[in-house]
């Protein structure tokens, strides 16, 4: 039986700027905001704190690996010292079990691994917690920065809201490719971000469903950063290569609205679903970039786009049948969160036939659209006005006192999924169902004792030069039901690893593994 449920996480990078100082050095501005919030919490935040050694970015789903020769320099994420000022690479692991570094002159919040849609919303929603604690940190200092959760600066640059699921490693990833292409393509309709201006510099006036649409050009690729494709086809599954793949997904847009979270995350994971069983829709778009275009260009959600087999479809039509497909194979009586997920799918697309504005306080694209076309009204402004670009940026900041969009929802006008307790919980606590317990629990505990870390390890000092690594490679061991009491009978890392019953080598310790102070 078809379920939302499996292994899946959110990456987000935060737009960030310096008030009155368009010329300062974004990279070093992140690794401020990294050391903002890990100073006070006494969080180990380092160039060299993230172990690199399990990580393979150049490895490709589709069967090679690509010479370091060959790629950009941006895709080398496993080689910091390679990065242009690599000094500002900052890294630290949070309480909750996520990961806040420095990527690409942005900060990222990776979240924890959750096994539900909910836990999603809710650990995605604490990185915003993180990133305006960093805020309020610094805007007491000589540089104060804004962070704004959305995807372009709009004068051409575009950054990632990435998301990542676990997928069987038996099923081809040519099934993937064909059976997720037009889902992607046409997903944007529940949970685009809005965006002003057309084109990847917002050169032609008026407004558009993605945010990050334009800036996509292949279908499949290993970049994240140039040539971005719809399907990204990078194989490292930060788990047993043997049973896992992960699907890290760059099309997406960083969503503010939790319904629309909630969408993104759980349509997504049941179209997965779709595809190891055998079930996807066999929808073959005749040009999915041009498609992906067009759908985020036509606010009438009326397009018709065309298929390999010289039929066409519209973006409505093609969601249905995916929902369609899900219903069916999710039986009678699907556990709660997939019904949840398939019930709001179905009021999604029933609403945006009738009027996509009866979803303006569930989707950002629609939220900010009416907000856009009360100031275009009242204003008499005309979609060039750059007044409006503002506003859209201004949609996005994670401050409660100056974001529209947390203005919208303090006002109620958007709908809440989470409690705001829930998600002040998840900023120090970690999902209690998969490794991120391990994880978050040992930075809580033991962090003078953590010599590094990543999603699948643990490096722990045994002594003044020696640490040994607790593989973690399979995501749904290190729960509390497993691990729990170990943990909470251990006084000191020797404990530990005996409870956890860990005999790994000796290692020698990283020498370099010092904590960082703020910039």
């Amino acid at each position: 039986m078809l379920s939302v449920r499996r292994v899946m996480g959110a990456e987000t990078e935060y737009g960030i700027s310096q008030p009155g100082n368009p010329h300062a050095n974004p990279m070093r501005d992140s690794a401020r905001v990294v050391d903002a919030y890990a100073g006070p919490r006494g969080l180990r935040s380092s160039q060299n704190f993230w172990d690199f050694e399990t990580e393979s970015p150049l490895r490709d789903a589709r069967g090679f690996l690509m010479n370091v020769e060959d790629a950009d320099i941006s895709q080398l994420t496993h080689i910091p010292q390679a990065q242009p000022e690599a000094q500002y690479l900052a890294n630290v692991v949070l309480e909750n079990g996520a990961r806040l570094y420095v990527d690409h002159a942005h900060p990222e919040y990776s979240s924890p691994e959750t096994l539900t849609p909910r836990d999603v919303v809710v650990w995605d929603r604490a990185g915003d917690l993180v990133a305006l604690e960093a805020v309020e940190q610094l805007a007491h200092s000589r540089q104060p920065v804004n962070l704004y959760k959305n995807n372009t600066d709009s004068k051409g640059a575009s950054y990632g809201a990435h998301e990542n699921y676990l997928v069987r490693r038996d099923v081809p990833f040519e099934d993937v490719v064909a059976g997720i292409t037009p889902f992607f393509v046409t997903r944007q309709i529940l949970c685009g971000a809005g965006r002003v201006g057309v084109g990847q510099a917002g050169q032609t006036p008026g407004f558009q469903i993605s945010s990050r649409a334009d800036f996509f050009e292949a279908e499949v690729g290993l970049e994240t950063t140039l040539r971005r494709p719809i399907v990204n086809t990078r194989d490292e599954p930060h788990a047993d290569p043997t049973k896992y793949r992960r699907l890290h997904v760059i099309l997406g847009d960083a969503t503010l609205a939790e319904p629309a979270t909630l969408l993104r995350f759980g349509t997504t994971s049941l179209v997965l679903g779709l595809i190891e069983a055998g079930l996807a829709p066999r929808i073959e778009l005749d040009d999915p970039l041009q498609s992906l275009w067009d759908v985020s260009h036509d606010l009438t959600l009326s397009a018709h786009l065309p298929l390999a087999d010289g039929s066409s479809l519209t973006a409505l039509e093609i969601q249905q049948a995916y929902l369609d497909a899900a219903r069916d194979a999710a039986g009678e009586g699907p556990d709660p969160d997939t019904a949840e997920v398939l019930d709001l799918w179905q009021e999604f697309l029933d609403a945006l036939a009738r009027d996509p504005m009866e979803l303006r306080d569930s989707v950002d694209w629609i939220a900010k659209l009416a907000l856009l076309e009360g100031y275009r009204t009242r204003e008499g402004l005309d979609w060039s006005h750059p007044k409006l670009a503002l506003v859209d940026v201004q949609y996005h900041d994670v401050r409660p006192s100056k974001g529209l969009f947390h203005q919208l929802e303090q006002a109620g006008r958007i709908r809440r999924l989470s409690t705001p307790e829930s998600v002040a919980t998840a900023v120090t606590t970690p999902p209690s169902d998969t490794r991120a317990y391990l994880r978050g629990t040992v930075v809580s505990r033991f962090t003078p004792d953590l010599v590094s870390a990543s999603w699948d390890s643990l490096i722990l000092s045994t002594g003044p030069e020696t640490a040994v690594r607790i593989p973690m490679k399979e995501p749904l061991k290190g729960t509390e039901a497993l691990v729990g009491p170990a943990l909470a009978g251990a006084s000191d890392v020797a404990e530990l690893l005996a409870a956890l019953g860990v005999r790994g080598s000796q290692r020698p310790a990283r020498p370099s593994d010092t904590t960082r102070t703020a910039h």
